[in-house]
């Protein structure tokens, strides 16, 4: 990736599944401008896996071959990337990490309605519990200096102030 500044940031949303991090990615789009990079998708319609796991019905991708699709995706900035993991992408990516959070209760029933099997809600509600995607995050970027925000996304209200605070914030980088 280039080393030039960016004008626009790049910012990793990221959490368990079902805590909402394409609903908030499309209202970053629609607010802030952001395009919308969903990696599940991504790496389902380029194939960017070599195994799948059957147990939990999803793929295994491949991380290098995600980066070299998402690369030259990401190098003009301006962009709001989805996915649930944080810990295989380089830091100098992005400008801003946020770890969307979901009380376990709301968490189940997005899982639910989503039709996932009963071992998959489980595995995912309990990652929620053990804050595993959290963990990820601050462990992948430790280094740098990069913030990490967690956001509680359970309700529209906690959703809208959540857009405006990154709308602040790409307001700020814009000017910086």
């Amino acid at each position: 990736m280039s080393d030039a500044p960016r004008s626009r940031p790049n910012i990793l949303v990221t959490g368990t599944p079902g805590v909402g991090k394409t609903t908030f990615c499309q209202e970053l789009e629609t607010t802030v401008g952001l395009r919308h990079i969903e990696v599940a998708r991504l790496i389902h319609e380029q194939k960017l896996y070599r195994e799948w796991d059957d147990e939990m019905d999803c793929s295994i991708f491949d991380e290098d071959m995600v980066c070299d699709a998402l690369e030259p995706l990401l190098e003009g900035g301006g962009c709001v990337l989805d996915f649930h993991s944080a810990g295989s992408f380089p830091d100098e990516w992005f400008d801003l990490i946020i770890v969307l959070r979901a009380d376990t209760s709301v968490l189940y029933g997005r899982l639910e309605r989503r039709h996932y099997a009963e071992l998959k809600i489980q595995k995912n509600v309990e990652a929620e519990i053990f804050q595993t995607c959290l963990d990820e995050a601050r462990e992948a970027f430790e280094e740098s200096r990069i913030d990490i925000w967690e956001i509680h996304h359970d309700t529209q209200e906690q959703l809208a102030a959540a857009v405006e605070r990154v709308k602040e914030f790409a307001d700020q980088f814009a000017m910086s």
